[in-house]
C-alpha cells in the first residue's frame, strides 16, 4: 500500500486496513515499513513525469501542430495526435487557416476514424495553443479521455510530439 500510494503514511494505511476488517496498530505499521525500507510519506516521492509517461505509454496521446511552407509560398498547418506506446502518427487534418472550430472538427474526425484504437486511451497531452479550446477538450473528455496541458514554455513535457515535428521522418509527408 505504502509503494503504491506514497502520499500516504502509516496512519493512513492504519485507517485503510481498519476499513477492510484488519485491525492493525499504527506503530506495527511503522515497524513494517521501516524494516522494509520504505521511508516515511513526506520523504517517499511519488512518481515524476518519465515514470508517469512509461507507466501509462499504451494510454497516451499527444495532438500537436507543424507547419510547412510550400513551393508556391504558401504555409499550411498540420494537426496531428501521436500515440505514445505504437509512436503512430495520425494525420488529422491541413489547413492554411486553422481556427477553434476547424481544430474541433478534425478531433471529432480522428475519434472516429480510430473509434476501435481510442478505446483505450486515457490522457492527451497538448500545449496552450489557442485552437485547443474547452470545445476541443469536450471532444475528447466525452469518451472518458483526461486532457494534460503542458506548462508554459516546456518542450520537454510533450517530447515525443517535439521530437516527432522535427524528425527526418516527418519531411517524407
Amino acid at each position: 500500500m505504502a509503494r503504491g500510494n506514497p502520499a500516504w503514511g502509516y496512519r493512513r494505511i492504519c485507517g485503510e486496513l481498519t476499513g477492510l476488517g484488519h485491525t492493525i496498530a499504527p506503530s506495527t505499521i511503522w515497524g513494517i515499513l521501516k524494516s522494509a525500507g520504505i521511508d516515511p510519506a513526506p520523504q517517499r516521492t511519488a512518481a515524476s513525469w518519465k515514470q508517469f509517461l512509461s507507466g501509462q505509454a499504451k494510454t497516451i496521446a499527444a495532438a500537436g501542430f507543424f507547419h510547412v511552407d510550400t513551393v508556391f509560398l504558401r504555409r499550411l498547418y498540420v494537426l496531428f495526435v501521436i500515440e505514445h506506446h505504437r509512436r503512430r502518427v495520425h494525420l488529422a487534418g491541413v489547413t492554411a487557416h486553422p481556427t477553434a472550430a476547424w481544430t474541433v472538427q478534425q478531433a471529432r474526425n480522428t475519434l472516429m476514424d480510430q473509434a476501435e484504437r481510442a478505446g483505450g486511451l486515457k490522457f492527451l497531452i497538448t500545449d496552450r495553443d489557442a485552437n485547443y479550446t474547452d470545445a476541443f477538450n469536450a471532444v475528447f473528455t466525452a469518451t472518458g479521455v483526461r486532457i494534460i496541458k503542458t506548462p508554459v514554455q516546456a518542450p520537454r513535457a510533450n517530447a515525443i510530439c517535439e521530437r516527432w515535428i522535427s524528425s527526418p521522418a516527418r519531411v517524407h509527408l
